[in-house]
């Protein structure tokens, strides 16, 4: 390559507090297991970054979607939370329960049955099949309404309270509320969006105006990340949601001056150093 490439990386790329946290636990419960024994357990994936999940394997932590399983002795609560429910039969089953939820979500949680307890029809903002709003959803009553971005709202009681998962944009919320006030006569609205994730969101795109290709950085299966990729091609930049810096082709850059690195909250800290590496070696500085 005949140019160089200037490498930018966001600041807050990488682990956010609630993923740091949980890591941090899944790795201090594998250590005071001793490692190799096979019955420290996370219920799912702890967090959404296959790398961090395989590097937990090593260490003797594994995922499971099995609560009866015979071999369970400590259990882990991934960063998403559980079900009500869920948590109850776990407690139930005498196991040694690691509650990794990340204290947001806890809040949301608590947000939401304090809703339903005062009488309130819940709207859950967020994807129905992600895990955190399955719980969420569990603490919000049996006349819950979830929606996400692109959905319209249903007909709705005249009392109303909203809570939003943690990683949607403040975009979402504002439409639902300017919606829902048209239709109820009283609105409670808790605004649990993770800080972390509308700072990210926003450096991503002050730094994507300035760079001539994105490079973000995690699980393919991370929402927050695939949220971060989506609002680069928004912006007609050439995008590349990688998870490691493996998936770095040469031909990504042929003319490029300024490269900008992001990361979702789940990724660590070493695979954006290595994509970094692996820009350098291309013939990036910075």
């Amino acid at each position: 390559m005949s140019h160089s490439l200037k490498i930018v990386t966001a600041k807050r790329a990488g682990f956010c507090f609630g993923v740091k946290r949980a890591v941090d636990m899944a790795f201090d419960a594998a250590h005071k297991n001793g490692k190799n024994c096979c019955d420290v357990y996370t219920l799912g994936p702890i967090i959404h970054n296959p790398q961090v999940i395989e590097q937990l394997k090593s260490e003797g932590v594994l995922p499971t979607e099995d609560i009866d399983n015979p071999k369970i002795k400590t259990i882990i609560i991934r960063t998403h939370g559980v079900p009500q429910e869920i948590s109850e039969k776990l407690d139930d089953k005498g196991y040694k329960v690691v509650d990794a939820t990340c204290p947001f979500v806890k809040k949301a949680q608590q947000y939401a049955k304090l809703l339903k307890d005062d009488g309130y029809q819940v709207i859950i903002i967020g994807d129905r099949d992600h895990p955190e709003v399955k719980g969420l959803m569990s603490y919000a009553g049996e006349d819950v309404v979830v929606v996400n971005k692109d959905d319209s709202l249903p007909g709705l009681k005249s009392r109303v309270g909203i809570v939003i998962q943690t990683t949607q944009p403040l975009s979402v919320l504002k439409r639902f509320i300017s919606d829902a006030v048209e239709q109820v006569k009283e609105l409670k609205v808790f605004n649990t969006i993770c800080n972390s994730t509308a700072l990210r969101l926003k450096e991503t795109k002050e730094m994507a105006k300035e760079a001539d290709v994105m490079i973000v950085v995690g699980g393919k299966n991370s929402a927050n990340t695939t949220q971060l990729a989506r609002l680069c091609m928004s912006m007609s930049i050439p995008t590349y949601h990688i998870e490691t810096a493996d998936e770095i082709r040469d031909e990504w850059f042929p003319d490029a001056g300024k490269v900008g690195i992001t990361a979702g909250a789940s990724t660590p800290d070493w695979i954006i150093k290595d994509v970094e590496k692996r820009i350098r070696d291309i013939g990036g500085e910075g």
